[in-house]
């Protein structure tokens, strides 16, 4: 059966038709037309083209065509050329004018993007769509996909900022709003994630808060946490979102969060007992898990920002130890900043031993304060004088190399330490190696940078130095993947409008910029000469003209000719 079976696929092989190569025989007409006008090449059908338009220029009587519109250019008077190189110049600017504020705004050209997305398909840039399911290029397709969509996940920022005692008091003071829309809406999301359970309808104060998390206006939220305290005193999650969104102090926060811990531990030990008896226990003590963390770590960031540093660390080193499937919160971000804070940094080096792992995710909070620890041991006397003059050191080197795998990793980071760009609030969420990143470390970090003596300057020394280690185009990555290019579009929908996203690498000006800038230029320089010197310009242009006018012979010159040459040859000949 086997062999029968293996003897009528091959027949079967040689009776069918040797497919075209290039050309997918489960392809449409119009695809293998396309593929095949690809294959062909441009340059077949353009003296095709050519040929054709050759070889009708008689019935189509192109030469006397093109003496009438010759003829007729003649006639036009100088105030025509203003007319007409004055509003081409207009067009053409309203045109610069427009993709220049688009390029600013998402990043490409406008023309292009349409040229590529219209006329590229009818060009042959069918290739991919045309390829074959199990070819190479379609599986390096795919993974790059996949590793584009991995580098540009969105996470939660560890250390982000309170609404009502931050964000909100920033917006009072400034009139400007530091969260968008698609920020607030991902932490929406975030919260019915954690706060919410399939047995939320056991409970009503949970139905209510399920209903609250959903709400995108705060006065609605606020009001309907009330309404969950009022059908249970110890509903946990009312006061989470209190103390998130109504108090308008870090104290107010603190006290609220004390009471959603007392609320949330009750909680916990009821779900702990009951965990075994049904798939929806299990859910309900997931929950009550994530909303017991979650206020522990709120409590441990309300003690950072009121000065008892000790305390926080305690709260997140007792986090760590009793959760430690929870490392995708990124305590331990927490804990690198409130130690930097205390100085002690071989607890930092500690920390970082265990999360700066070739397994683990990185960061810009792990990738910049190893290179800041490195630092500090060579800092206080590093002169780039002396070091040119004599050479780095081992140490020196070590620091150099660190600062240029922080800068790899996220190149946004430098500009903000080194204050060449001002600091905005961070986001609720950031992109990793992107702006919204830089901003959240450096909103932080700073601080901590400019206490170690000559830091900053070593920083400001070698930084640079990074993107000449780099392959360009940024195909391959140094220590890191490639650089993801999809990092600019996401960042402008975490940060604010006010603020200018920092774009790497730093895109080139596309052609049609270029090209409609030199356009109008020459157009407004060609209406104002004619304006103001139209004899010298129609002479000019009659000039031009005349070498694409057709030259006939001339009769009365041909005829002299002839006779000179019959005279020529009958005195010849008399001789």
């Amino acid at each position: 059966m086997a062999d029968g079976g293996g003897s009528g696929e091959a027949a079967a092989a040689r009776a069918s038709p040797a497919p075209v190569p290039g050309l997918n025989p489960t392809l449409g007409w119009r695809e293998r037309l396309r593929a095949g006008l690809a294959g062909t090449g441009v340059s077949v059908w353009l003296v095709a083209g050519l040929g054709l338009l050759y070889a009708l220029r008689i019935p189509l009587r192109l030469c006397e065509n093109l003496a009438a519109v010759t003829v007729f250019l003649n006639s036009l008077t100088p105030k025509f050329y203003v007319a007409l190189t004055g509003t081409s110049s207009l067009i053409s600017g309203l045109i610069f004018v427009f993709e220049w504020w688009y390029f600013h705004k998402h990043g490409t050209s406008f023309i292009e993007q349409v040229s590529v997305s219209h006329l590229q398909p009818l060009m042959g840039g069918t290739e991919s769509s045309i390829s074959e399911p199990g070819s190479p290029s379609r599986n390096r397709e795919s993974e790059t996909s996949r590793q584009n969509l991995s580098e540009c996940k969105v996470w939660r920022n560890p250390l982000n900022l309170f609404r009502g005692a931050e964000y909100r008091r920033y917006t009072w003071v400034t009139g400007k709003e530091p969260l968008t829309y698609y920020d607030m809406n991902l932490s929406a999301q975030d919260h019915q994630t954690f706060f919410t359970c399939d047995t939320d309808f056991l409970r009503p104060s949970d139905t209510v808060m399920q209903k609250a998390w959903r709400e995108r206006n705060p006065p609605a939220r606020i009001k309907a946490a009330y309404q969950a305290l009022e059908l249970n005193n110890d509903c946990a999650t009312a006061y989470v979102l209190l103390a998130e969104e109504e108090a308008t102090t870090i104290v107010d926060a603190e006290k609220l969060f004390k009471q959603a811990l007392k609320a949330g531990e009750t909680i916990y030990r009821q779900s702990q007992q009951c965990q075994h008896q049904s798939p929806q226990h299990e859910a309900q003590l997931r929950r009550d898990t994530n909303v017991l963390v979650y206020i522990k770590r709120r409590l441990a960031m309300c003690a950072r920002k009121l000065g008892r540093i000790r305390e926080a660390v305690k709260i997140m080193r007792d986090l760590m130890k009793e959760f430690p499937p929870l490392t995708m919160l990124n305590i331990h971000e927490n804990l690198l900043e409130s130690l930097l804070e205390l100085q002690a940094y071989a607890d930092v080096q500690a920390v970082l031993a265990k999360y700066d792992d070739i397994s683990l995710p990185k960061s810009a909070a792990i990738c910049y304060t190893a290179a800041l620890l490195k630092t500090r041991t060579v800092s206080e006397k590093f002169s780039p004088e002396t070091a040119s003059r004599r050479g780095l050191s081992t140490a020196e080197i070590n620091a150099v190399e660190a600062i240029h795998r922080a800068v790899e990793f996220n190149p946004h980071v430098p500009k903000y330490l080194l204050e060449m760009k001002s600091l905005i609030l961070p986001p609720e969420h950031i992109l990793k190696r992107g702006d919204s990143e830089a901003i959240a470390y450096a909103f932080f970090h700073l601080q901590h940078w400019k206490r170690i003596e000559g830091a900053l300057n070593l920083l400001q020394c070698t930084w640079e130095g990074t993107f000449r280690m780099i392959p360009h185009p940024l195909e391959k990555g140094h220590l890191f993947y490639p650089y993801p290019s999809c990092t600019e579009m996401a960042d402008r929908e975490l940060l604010p409008t006010f603020h200018h996203v920092s774009v790497y690498p730093k895109k080139e000006l596309p052609l049609f910029i270029h090209f409609t800038a030199g356009f109008c230029s020459s157009t407004a320089m060609i209406a104002i000469l004619t304006h103001q010197f139209p004899e010298i310009m129609g002479i000019f242009a009659k000039a031009v003209l005349g070498l694409w006018r057709p030259q006939p012979w001339a009769s009365s010159g041909f005829e002299e000719n002839t006779q000179d040459l019959k005279s020529e040859d009958l005195g010849l000949s008399s001789g």
